[in-house]
């Protein structure tokens, strides 16, 4: 049954995620379109929530915690209504097993995510318990993940991503800073001088301090889709233990798999996490099986599958996992 991503939809799709603010010239010629056609193929895409770009700070900037959710089941839909509207949750997925949510959420720090998650989460109606797992190390993130409709010769086309700095190249950001960031996160593509404009600064100086931001990667850029019309309609989440000597390791192996969405290391009941996207719930022993073949000193602890994600990196889905609207992230505090 035909998808309404089309293979070529999934190239331009990947060349945005691969160099997300590059000009429409440069991705257009990468998968071998003029600059207008890739523009109008990736308008139709957004706008009919079938792609969209989303900026985010990055960890260890801030504190990433996993929380499932035990919850009764006539409050379930009411719960997670709620909690799409947090801005600190910016995840939020049904899932199978013991849990009925599985949220990401975000802090400026511990002593932030504890008052999040003690004070105002399990404080709901409907919470009967919980599980916070906090990130000590990602390994591949949503943003890593790749459509694969792109040959080697269209991939070297498209700009290499800057390298990842070293941590005392960060600065403590001004007000500027904040100001381009909160833009970005709302329009991650927004130019220089719109930036300026909106910022109420000069063209260099936004120049420059978007310059460093992107740089010094404080922001982060990635092209989602909606999996479940491009053919990947199955999400499947692994905690995983691993001893301890042989975590990085694993964690790497685990992550290069093309399937991996996500990979992280975590302090909790299980000490690594792992989601991916499959194409049928029938391929979910093939991918475990593969999995123990990249990575033999792993345990599977629990595995479970989303039924259905409602919001995505702040972007708010719709059944079929279409982009449908937007909470801006904000971390706890």
């Amino acid at each position: 049954m035909p998808t309404p991503l089309g293979e070529s939809d999934l190239m331009l799709v990947e060349a945005l995620q691969l160099a997300p603010r590059a000009p429409w010239a440069v991705l257009g010629a990468a998968i071998g379109v003029d600059a207008r056609t890739a523009a109008r193929r990736w308008e139709r895409l957004r706008a009919g929530g079938l792609a969209w770009l989303t900026a985010y700070v990055p960890p260890p900037t801030l504190t990433i915690g996993y929380l499932d959710l035990a919850c009764r089941p006539d409050r379930i839909a009411a719960l997670s209504a709620e909690l799409c509207s947090w801005p600190p949750v910016f995840s939020v997925e049904h899932t199978t097993g013991r849990h009925q949510l599985f949220l990401g959420v975000d802090a400026v720090d511990l002593a932030a995510l504890d008052t999040l998650v003690t004070s105002r989460i399990g404080a709901l109606d409907g919470v009967l318990s919980l599980r916070l797992t906090v990130v000590s190390q990602v390994y591949r993130e949503g943003g890593d993940w790749l459509a694969r409709a792109l040959t080697p010769d269209q991939r070297a086309r498209l700009p290499a991503p800057a390298p990842l700095p070293h941590p005392s190249t960060s600065t403590p950001w001004r007000k500027l800073d904040a100001d381009l960031v909160r833009e970005l996160t709302i329009e991650p593509r927004r130019s220089a001088a719109e930036l300026a404009q909106r910022c109420g600064a000069g063209n260099a100086t936004v120049r420059r301090r978007l310059q460093r931001i992107l740089r010094h990667r404080e922001l982060d850029f990635r092209c989602d889709i909606a999996n479940t019309l491009a053919g990947w309609p199955v999400t499947a989440m692994y905690r995983i233990t691993v001893p301890a000597d042989q975590l990085a390791e694993s964690a790497r192996a685990l992550a290069a798999l093309p399937e991996t969405r996500l990979c992280s290391a975590v302090i909790g009941d299980h000490n690594l996490l792992l989601a991916a996207w499959l194409h049928g719930t029938g391929d979910c022993a093939d991918f475990e099986a593969r999995m123990r073949l990249a990575a033999p000193a792993v345990t599977v602890g629990e595995r479970n599958l989303s039924l259905r994600i409602p919001k995505r990196m702040g972007r708010l889905l719709n059944r079929e996992g279409r982009a449908v609207g937007q909470v801006p992230m904000a971390p706890a505090r």
